[in-house]
């Protein structure tokens, strides 16, 4: 009996390509395969409704909530939320600026349009006070409270900043108690971040009532300045 070997297939007549990535979104890709694009959509709609989970529980409980209960809102497990945003800190960095970043610059903003110094320092602190009591993930900005995350160090670089140039505007307008530094302004905001974050938040008409206090310990009343 003769056996006649056939040759071996050529790798280059190979018709299936596998490629694995990873798309801009964090999603894990297969193309150039049978239902590549069913799970490339469906990837998306994972994390689509990761972020929006994700910046409705941040915004009422802050960035120091469990990603479980993201997850739940989410509808998907703790593990995709790894798999597709890296965890906790990328989450952060994927929705900070639905969560947290485009209020706190508009609060900077509007006092930096308030020409005369002494009202742009008393609306400044009210503005801000009031932004840490209705959303906690301020004050995990204002303690730094997750520092992998560059965004979060940014914006608290940019108050930090806004902070300085107050004060600086302050004394030279002659407005501000005698002492007070930028480092006393700074503290007051991370003590109040301090004690919103792990005091729980008193009843609004108290805290509004010390916000008045804070004011007036730190700018000179009118009849000082007359």
């Amino acid at each position: 009996m003769v056996v006649k070997l056939l040759p071996a297939p050529s790798c280059s007549n190979l018709t299936v390509r596998i490629k694995l990535f990873v798309d801009s979104k964090g999603a894990h890709n297969v193309s150039n395969a049978p239902g590549a694009s069913t799970l490339r959509s469906d990837a998306r709609r994972n994390v689509d409704r990761i972020r929006h989970a994700a910046v409705q529980v941040f915004r009422e409980q802050g960035f120091s909530a469990p990603l479980e209960e993201v997850a739940a809102a989410a509808n998907v497990s703790k593990a995709t939320i790894f798999n597709r945003l890296g965890g906790r800190v990328g989450l952060i960095d994927a929705v900070i600026d639905d969560v947290v970043a485009a209020e706190l610059r508009a609060v900077i903003e509007d006092a930096r349009s308030v020409v005369e110094v002494r009202e742009r320092i008393c609306s400044y602190i009210g503005a801000l006070r009031d932004l840490q009591y209705r959303l906690p993930a301020v004050n995990d900005v204002l303690l730094q409270e997750y520092r992998d995350s560059e965004p979060l160090l940014a914006l608290c670089r940019v108050g930090s900043t806004f902070h300085d140039s107050l004060v600086a505007d302050g004394r030279a307008a002659g407005v501000l108690v005698s002492g007070l530094t930028s480092s006393d302004f700074h503290a007051l905001a991370r003590d109040n971040a301090l004690a919103l974050k792990h005091g729980g938040r008193p009843p609004r008409a108290d805290y509004d009532r010390r916000t008045a206090f804070v004011i007036g310990g730190i700018c000179r009343s009118a009849r000082q300045l007359a």
